[in-house]
């Protein structure tokens, strides 16, 4: 029986012709990478194979973070972590240009997003993320405005990132086999971000508030969100009787300019 711990949302990929896929998204040869979540390393060793500069990896599970020791510890560029990626200062071990990949596991997937675009320094020392998900949670980072999948995390996600290319994984590919298909999505970090918010963390207040109730108008999120004042120059730019899904990103960017100016 494959060792895995459901707790930690394991599920370890094993079809070779996807791990190469993976790695073939960039060229890894004399460049950082850091792998979130390597388990028993099949990503790992392709990974290597393809000669990178340095190689960190982060495990949460301690046998597997220990197994992965031993097994490259004749690897002297290669720094083994026995963290949990959430609870992690990422952000100050990384190196310029840092390639990162993780096989993410699905409970906490979108909040290692979100970490990761909430990196302090902007543009951030990461030059692309190929990150797997669970399709449904893939579908709605990439959701475009007037579709079903649009909402509050492609509104943040896409303020900071690029896509560039995405391919579905079968449950076939797993060990344990997982009930859903994955996506794979190759993302690069915006240099510049449109009409520049001073704190993400006001875009996912600003989101959360509308889209907590997203079959309703959304005059009732506004009033609780401005002061009478600032309230003005926004009814001017938005129909008050919208729905929240009625609104683009770059409406959303534009009310958290201004309740952050109204701060």
């Amino acid at each position: 029986m494959t060792y895995s711990k459901k707790s930690l949302g394991q599920n370890f990929l094993i079809d070779l012709n996807i791990i190469k896929k993976i790695t073939n998204q960039v060229n890894i040869k004399n460049k950082n990478i850091l792998e979130i979540g390597p388990g028993k390393g099949a990503l790992t060793n392709l990974i290597l194979k393809n000669k990178p500069k340095f190689l960190t990896l982060i495990e949460k599970d301690h046998l597997l973070s220990e197994e992965l020791k031993f097994k490259y510890k004749k690897n002297k560029f290669i720094k083994i972590y026995n963290q949990d990626v959430l609870k992690f200062d990422l952000e100050k071990i990384l190196k310029k240009n840092t390639i990162i990949f993780g096989n993410l596991p699905y409970n906490i997937s979108s909040q290692i997003l979100i970490k990761i675009l909430k990196f302090k320094l902007w543009p951030p020392k990461y030059s692309s993320l190929i990150f797997m998900f669970q399709k449904e949670m893939a579908d709605r980072i990439i959701g475009k405005f007037k579709t079903s999948k649009y909402g509050r995390l492609s509104i943040i996600a896409n303020y900071k990132l690029n896509i560039f290319n995405k391919f579905d994984v079968s449950p076939n590919c797993f060990s344990p086999k997982p009930k859903i298909t994955s996506t794979v999505l190759f993302l690069k970090p915006k240099k510049k971000t449109y009409n520049t918010i001073k704190n993400i963390d006001n875009l996912e207040k600003i989101t959360l508030a509308f889209f907590s109730n997203k079959r309703k108008m959304i005059n009732k999120s506004i009033n609780k969100i401005f002061k009478n004042n600032n309230k003005i120059n926004l009814l001017k730019s938005i129909n008050i009787k919208s729905r929240p899904s009625d609104l683009s990103p770059e409406n959303y960017y534009e009310i958290t300019k201004l309740f952050e100016n109204s701060q």
